[in-house]
């Protein structure tokens, strides 16, 4: 768990109708575990979304209705599902926060076919950042820098986060909270989830890593 004097970390997490609901939930629920201030916002009128699956969430507020917190969101965190993720990409406040969030040098963490649908065409992956994303030849060949290692389920670069799919939600999770919280607080969420974890873990680039990179 995250220390007890450890800092709020204020997270956003949007959704849209056809946001993929395993990787919304998966996101909110472990960093909830892990201390931090998670806003769900709707990018729809209302809060309520209807999912990938046809789940309904029910979001904290419309993201109109949001305010930023004082010095930002330490994450924001964009889950995959289309046709979600593509209205996550059109909609301006939010293009207008990951602007500012990259710009700033705060974490953005994106999965399945969020890097791909939002990051990407928003020029936010332009600086040469290694992205990964659902492994379909589309959405792989939409990253300026991907990376097609099958074992790579989460890839951190940059201030990004990025992950495969619904299978590697909970993984991603957990880097999100070690990018937040740091290490031993991510094992620990894993080990309460009886999720082992894995000593191994290195969100690196594999490129980076054989060439003895130091993950972001």
């Amino acid at each position: 768990m995250a220390a007890d004097d450890a800092p709020t970390r204020h997270v956003l997490v949007p959704i849209a109708d056809g946001s993929e609901e395993m990787e919304a939930v998966t996101i909110v629920d472990v960093l909830v575990r892990a201390g931090a201030a998670v806003t769900l916002a709707s990018v729809s009128p209302t809060p309520t979304v209807t999912c990938s699956r046809g789940i309904r969430i029910v979001a904290d507020a419309t993201l109109d209705d949001v305010a930023t917190p004082d010095g930002g969101w330490d994450l924001i965190a964009l889950p995959g599902g289309m046709p979600g993720a593509a209205t996550l990409a059109s909609t301006p406040r939010l293009a207008e926060l990951l602007r500012e969030q990259k710009a700033a040098g705060r974490w953005i963490g994106a999965i399945c076919a969020a890097p791909a649908v939002v990051l990407a065409p928003l020029g936010l992956l332009d600086g040469g950042e290694a992205a990964t994303c659902y492994p379909s030849a589309d959405f792989l060949g939409a990253l300026p820098n991907a990376v097609e290692d099958d074992d790579a389920f989460v890839v951190s670069d940059g201030c990004f986060i990025t992950s495969q799919g619904p299978g590697t939600a909970l993984l991603f999770s957990l880097a999100c909270v070690e990018k937040l919280y740091g290490r031993v607080a991510a094992e620990g969420q894993a080990a309460l989830m009886c999720e082992d974890p894995d000593e191994d873990w290195d969100w690196t680039p594999p490129e980076k890593r054989n060439a003895g990179g130091v993950a972001a």
